[in-house]
């Protein structure tokens, strides 16, 4: 914030520098942030695959937005997916929009805090097997994050305990599908809102 509001008068004085301090002490002190705890432990190989996937993606994502961009006649669709989280703490929530962010072609827009539920735009969508190819690779980066710097108990939290079958010749047979609306719904063209609002 001292860098922005220098940058905003234009030059670095003492007196911008002091002025900066002082307006973001004045944020934190009126406007705190909630505490965000770290219960885990740091485990330095797990730290470095979390680094080397995140820029393989990275460059990977890249190429393929940039290949997007300039591909003539091409007109990507997009969707809007619901991405449950399996570990519900403020810093795992906050670390996995980051990474997701950061990666071209998805982009967090809106964070259920209380549910730990991350609405993901996704582009470059072509059908239903899309939509489930990233939310698992959502759900990859979560566990990557985890198994750096996650404790015990939230390790646990990624490995759900296998559920009894029901036994019986009346027993229902076991559901694949997804509860996320999300899921269902289908990919829309991009441009398509733009043209409403064009209309208007």
């Amino acid at each position: 914030m001292v860098l922005i509001w220098c940058l905003l008068w234009g030059r670095f004085s003492w007196g911008n520098l002091l002025g900066g301090l002082l307006l973001g002490a004045a944020v934190l002190l009126f406007f705190p942030l909630p505490p965000v705890t770290f219960g885990g432990r740091l485990r330095l190989w797990a730290l470095l695959v979390l680094a080397g996937r995140f820029v393989t993606e990275l460059v990977s994502a890249s190429v393929r937005v940039a290949w997007i961009a300039v591909r003539p006649g091409y007109r990507p669709r997009s969707a809007v997916i619901a991405v449950q989280l399996r570990v519900r703490t403020d810093l795992n929530l906050a670390l996995t929009a980051e990474l997701i962010t950061l990666v071209p072609g998805t982009l967090i827009i809106e964070v259920n805090r209380e549910r730990g539920l991350l609405y993901v735009h996704v582009l470059d969508v072509r059908g239903p097997e899309d939509l489930t190819a990233s939310r698992e690779r959502i759900l990859a980066v979560e566990a990557r994050i985890m198994r750096a710097i996650g404790s015990a108990a939230e390790l646990r939290l990624l490995t759900p305990a296998p559920a009894a079958a029901p036994s019986g010749p009346s027993a229902p047979a076991p559901s694949t599908g997804s509860a996320s609306p999300a899921d269902s719904a289908r990919p829309t063209d991009s441009a398509r809102p733009t043209e409403r609002g064009a209309d208007q």
